[in-house]
């Protein structure tokens, strides 16, 4: 058991560590009635696994266990297994408060010296203990309170939100009220500064990946503060001033904009998705496409009910019901949750990492209406998921740009590792599969310099000596360690989610896996054909350039109307000696093709007569996709010479 404990949470990050604590008397910390020394901060993580996780007594001190390895890892220090006689003292004093009939208040004496200790030890472990809510039973006073451990002053927690929705659903207008702190004029004010297009300007509508940020300082309070002259944010100083920083990422709701939705889904990693729903139009359009993508990509939704100042009351409930509906199908199996109050946001928060719950808020962007309810809840939102230094570096490309007096400049996310200013990596692959040799020039966050970035944290990067027509979308930069490999195939297991016919070998689609985005071909199946709701292992080949990703990694088979979901599986390594081959092949029947063109001329035929020709082999060569329209060009020519 100790061996599990220490593989499984050994290996986790303390620089992202967020917890919520119920002080009541199950975990009562005053020094005077529960004789607990302020210095030990082993107690505090006991009480809080006795909070959140235990069920039965008998449990409890195998809990306690994993707990002492948790707080080893949060203080940097050595472990030391709890003693028996503090676990007896609590498993007391939580059978004492359960026989009560849950009467879990303290008297104000006990509270306020169970909060300096907890204090102390927050101190400690370098965190800061933040009050969310205060309750009176019938024996006293509860508390909730949030721990949250200190970053640097160049560092700050990072919570990426996909922002999805129907086309008028309110996205960006949501967006430009909550990091601008204006209201909305209900004629799309709010928007305007977040376009980054003329046309999205013009017709109120984002076909582009858009990015914005909204800081929280340690108390929890919005640091957002526009510019007074021309009404922009400057990123820096509200990075400098943040704990925490939500950043998100704006994406399409037209549905011919699906395949950017698609990308910045994939691409830019979300911890969470916002699911926008218009009150007065209800589920429409792309909604349940966007639903569904998350759900296939495992990320955990939350709903944001908009314009409910203009919708009429009935329109409302008949929505809300559609929408829980929904979330309750077979096909989601979410727990829907209406949130009205300060308590609704503490439950679902706390909860909300089960991916199980969803809340759902009613918000106006005009009125105002539970917006604070809204940002009281993103700033509640952690980090899904802990990355770890230790590891080789690897980062992803989703973008690229060519900055004046800058040069190339590249932005994406950094997938594992620690990546710091002059370091060498490889970037790759090229279209035949090669990585070369870059070296970092200067790294940005958020608009801000910083001189390093560890796992999980986006970032844009100026590269030496490298053109920007040389990188594309998919790449990536990793250590020399790991010693890349390029792949043309793969096999994955995937679900097809719709498809009008069938899907045999030889069908071709877009391949969404991380920021790679290229059309691949199915070479082979376990499964004659596929239809809708199938699954099956599937080979795959990319037409046009090697790529480098990993097994386990989830990606999105995309072709019109067709949508299929998988998981990478095995990688398997290209072909380098049929592709000469096959190249070879076409190199010859362009030759023969050029040898009967002069052949036909020198016997007293015309050019077009060799083109002729040219044409007719290249209806034999590439088979039966374009026949028919090589032959009505075979007809055309024939008709002209004779």
């Amino acid at each position: 058991m100790s061996d599990f404990f220490q593989k499984t949470f050994k290996e986790k990050s303390y620089k992202t560590f967020e917890h919520f604590y119920l002080i009541d008397k199950s975990t009562a910390l005053a020094k005077d009635t529960m004789q607990y020394r302020p210095c030990d901060g082993q107690r505090l993580l006991m009480c809080l696994v006795l909070t959140r996780f235990c069920t039965f007594a008998h449990l409890s001190y195998l809990f306690l266990y994993f707990q002492a390895f948790f707080f080893a890892i949060i203080s940097e220090t050595d472990f030391d297994f709890p003693i028996m006689s503090y676990y007896e003292v609590l498993i007391n004093s939580w059978c004492l408060c359960l026989s009560d009939g849950g009467d879990y208040g303290l008297d104000e004496r006990d509270m306020e010296a169970s909060v300096a200790t907890v204090q102390s030890l927050c101190e400690q472990v370098d965190a800061d203990l933040i009050l969310l809510r205060e309750r009176t039973e019938t024996a006293g006073h509860v508390r909730d309170y949030l721990i949250r451990r200190r970053v640097g002053e160049a560092d700050f927690l990072e919570v990426r939100v996909a922002v999805v929705g129907n086309v008028d659903a309110g996205k960006s207008t949501l967006l430009g009220v909550l990091t601008h702190g204006e209201l909305d004029n209900g004629r799309g004010f709010a928007r305007q500064k977040l376009f980054r297009h003329k046309h999205e300007m013009e017709s109120g509508r984002t076909s582009s990946v858009g990015n914005d940020i909204l800081g929280f300082d340690q108390e929890g309070q919005v640091v957002n503060k526009p510019d007074s002259h021309g009404g922009s944010l400057d990123w820096t100083k509200i990075c400098e001033r943040s704990s925490k920083v939500i950043t998100f990422i704006d994406l399409a709701g037209h549905e011919k904009y699906l395949k950017t939705t698609v990308f910045g889904m994939t691409g830019h990693m979300p911890d969470f998705c916002m699911l926008m729903v218009g009150s007065n139009a209800g589920i429409i359009g792309m909604t349940k496409e966007h639903l569904g993508l998350a759900l296939a990509l495992n990320v955990p939704v939350f709903v944001v009910v908009t314009k409910i100042d203009m919708c009429p009351a009935n329109i409302l409930q008949e929505t809300l019901k559609l929408l829980q509906r929904l979330l309750k199908s077979p096909g989601c199996r979410k727990i829907p949750v209406l949130v009205q109050n300060k308590d609704d946001v503490i439950v679902t928060a706390s909860n909300f990492s089960s991916e199980r719950m969803c809340p759902i808020f009613q918000i106006s962007n005009v009125t105002g209406e539970n917006m604070d309810l809204l940002k009281m809840f993103l700033n509640l939102l952690s980090p899904r998921t802990t990355f770890k230094d230790d590891e080789p570096p690897e980062f992803q490309i989703d973008d690229t740009y060519s900055v004046p007096g800058v040069g190339t400049v590249v932005s994406g996310t950094t997938l594992r590792g620690l990546i710091r200013l002059n370091d060498t990596l490889l970037l790759g692959p090229d279209p035949l599969g090669v990585f070369i040799p870059i070296v970092i020039k200067s790294i940005h966050r958020k608009r801000m310099p910083v001189k390093e970035v560890h796992g999980g944290q986006t970032a844009s990067f100026a590269l030496k000596k490298i053109k920007r027509s040389s990188i594309r979308k998919g790449m990536v930069m990793v250590s020399p360690r790991l010693n890349p490999q390029a792949c043309w195939e793969f096999e994955a297991e995937i679900l097809v989610l719709h498809h009008p016919t069938t899907i045999s070998p030889r069908y071709q689609a877009m391949v969404h896996c991380g920021s790679i985005r290229q059309t691949a071909t199915i070479i082979g199946m376990n499964k004659d054909c596929l239809r809708t709701g199938d699954k099956a292992t599937v080979h795959f080949r990319f037409i046009k350039t090697p790529e480098y990703f990993h097994t386990d990694q989830r990606l999105v088979f995309r072709e019109g109307r067709t949508k299929a979901v998988g998981t990478i599986t095995k990688l398997l390594q290209s072909k380098p000696q049929a592709k000469m081959q096959s190249t070879k092949k076409t190199s010859s029947q362009v030759e023969g093709s050029s040898s009967a063109c002069e052949e036909s001329t020198q016997m007293g035929g015309s050019p077009q007569m060799g083109q002729l020709v040219r044409v007719s082999n290249k209806a034999i060569n590439k088979g039966n996709n374009n026949c028919t329209n090589c032959m009505y060009r075979y007809f055309v020519l024939y008709c002209k010479i004779f």
